[in-house]
């Protein structure tokens, strides 16, 4: 009995089409720190909590994790679900470690001079896809003189 050449010429075919496909690009930092908020804005506290940092889902629990971003989903109750990225940068954390946060404030506060608050999101380093910390920030506002 004969192999069944035609049969061995498609999956050569195919393996060279799967590889001549260009690899799926990873997210972005900045994409990853906007669908968790998103997620977490929306109530989707499953799809967030899957883009936490090992480090830190091994030491929260979901349950906590929901009543830590509760405040965060009841402020996105209250000024709307939209967000746009406030800035961006370098804070030193632990032992003078460089972290890569992201801040978002609501759309809802583009005409003030200032957000009232800034939905931030921090990166263990520039190669980081998964979320170190997170956390609402008062903005700062200016003195009254």
């Amino acid at each position: 009995m004969r192999p069944c050449r035609a049969g061995g010429k498609l999956v050569v075919f195919l393996l060279l089409l799967l590889l001549s496909l260009p690899a799926a690009a990873q997210s972005s930092q900045i994409q990853v720190a906007r669908q968790f908020l998103i997620a977490v804005l929306s109530g989707d506290n499953s799809a967030a909590y899957k883009l936490l940092a090992p480090e830190v889902s091994s030491t929260v629990s979901k349950k906590q994790f929901r009543a830590a971003v509760r405040p965060m989903y009841e402020q996105g109750r209250e000024l709307g679900r939209p967000i746009a990225l406030y800035k961006l940068g370098l804070r030193l954390g632990d032992e003078a470690q460089p972290r890569y946060f992201y801040a978002f404030s609501f759309k809802s506060d583009t005409l003030q001079a200032k957000p009232r608050v800034m939905l931030d999101v921090t990166f263990r380093d520039t190669t980081a896809t998964r979320i170190l910390s997170f956390g609402m920030i008062p903005a700062p506002q200016s003195k009254r003189k």
